[in-house]
C-alpha cells in the first residue's frame, strides 16, 4: 500500500506523521508532495517519508491519494493531476467544504472519501469523520479507516451532511473550547492569580472534567448537577450563564459553522 500525501501544511503534514509512525507503513510506502521549497527542505531531512516536489514523480504509482490543501488551490491541483491519476486509486479528502462530487467530476475517478478532521489529531487525539463514495469497496474504506486512525479516532457517517455537520461541532469545536478557555484564564488572572497558575488552574479543570466524562456513563448534565449544589457557588455560575443564555449561544455557534460549510460546499 503506497500513500501520497498531497500538502505539507498543517493537516496534511499531521497526517503524514501520524501514519509514519504507525507500524501500517514503511518510509518507502508512505510519500509527500509539496511545492514550498523551504518546507521541502525541511521535511527532507526528516526520516519519515520521501518528500517530493514533482507529481509526476509520485502519484501514478500512489494507490492512496491524501489531499491536503487549501480549498481554493484544488481547482488548479486536481487540473494538473488529472492525467496522471488511475481508476484504482483512492482519494482522501481533507479538505473543507468540497464535495465528493466535486472531487469525482474533477478528476474524473470513481473512488474519493471525505473526511473532516480536526486540530487535536496533531497530537494524536484527533477526532476524523467520513464518508465515501459508492465505488469504495468495504476493504478499501477499512484501509483508510486503519489510516484516519493513526492521528486519534475515526467516526463512519452515512452522508455528506454529517461531514457539515461535524465540521460544527468536532472541526470547528476544538476553537469553542480554547474560547471558553481564554475566558476563564482571563477570569483568573482578574482575580489576582499569576499566568502560570491561571493556566494551571484551568487545563487541569478541563483535562479532569473531560477525564471524568470519558470514564463513565453520567451526561454532562448529571456532571453538573452533581457539582452544583442548591445554592453554593457553582449553582450561581450556571444561573449566571443561563440568565445570559449562554446555552443557546454555543448551540448557534455550532449552527452558524455548519451552515458555512454548506455554503462553501456549494460555491
Amino acid at each position: 500500500m503506497r500513500v501520497l500525501v498531497i500538502g505539507a501544511g498543517n493537516m496534511g503534514l499531521t497526517y503524514a506523521e501520524g501514519m509514519a509512525q504507525s507500524p501500517l507503513l514503511s518510509k518507502h510506502n508512505l510519500r509527500i508532495y509539496d511545492t514550498d521549497p523551504k518546507k521541502i527542505k525541511k521535511l527532507s531531512k526528516l526520516p519519515y517519508f520521501n518528500v517530493f516536489d514533482n507529481l509526476e514523480d509520485c502519484l501514478p504509482k500512489a494507490d492512496i491519494v491524501f489531499l491536503a490543501v487549501k480549498p481554493y488551490h484544488c481547482e488548479a491541483l486536481f487540473e494538473t493531476m488529472k492525467p496522471m491519476t488511475n481508476d484504482h486509486q483512492i482519494f482522501v479528502s481533507l479538505m473543507a467544504g468540497v464535495t465528493l462530487d466535486t472531487i469525482k467530476e474533477q478528476l474524473d475517478k470513481k473512488k474519493v472519501i471525505r473526511t473532516m478532521p480536526n486540530l487535536p489529531a496533531k497530537v494524536g487525539k484527533g477526532v476524523t469523520s467520513y464518508t465515501e463514495s459508492k465505488a469504495v469497496s468495504k476493504i478499501e474504506l477499512i484501509m483508510v479507516r486503519n489510516l484516519l486512525d493513526t492521528t486519534g479516532t475515526s467516526i463512519h457517517v452515512e452522508n455528506e451532511n454529517f461531514i457539515d455537520a461535524s465540521t460544527g461541532i468536532s472541526g470547528s469545536g476544538p476553537a469553542y473550547v480554547f474560547y471558553f478557555m481564554q475566558s476563564m484564564l482571563e477570569a483568573a488572572k482578574k482575580m489576582g492569580f499569576s499566568e502560570h497558575d491561571s493556566k494551571v488552574l484551568v487545563s487541569s479543570t478541563f483535562e479532569g472534567a473531560i477525564e471524568l466524562f470519558n470514564q463513565s456513563d453520567i451526561s454532562p448534565k448529571t456532571w453538573i448537577e452533581r457539582v452544583a449544589s442548591k445554592g453554593g457557588t457553582t449553582q450561581a455560575a450556571i444561573d449566571s450563564m443561563d440568565d445570559n443564555n449562554v446555552k443557546q449561544l454555543i448551540e448557534d455557534a455550532a449552527y452558524a459553522a455548519f451552515d458555512r460549510a454548506i455554503e462553501l460546499g456549494k460555491k
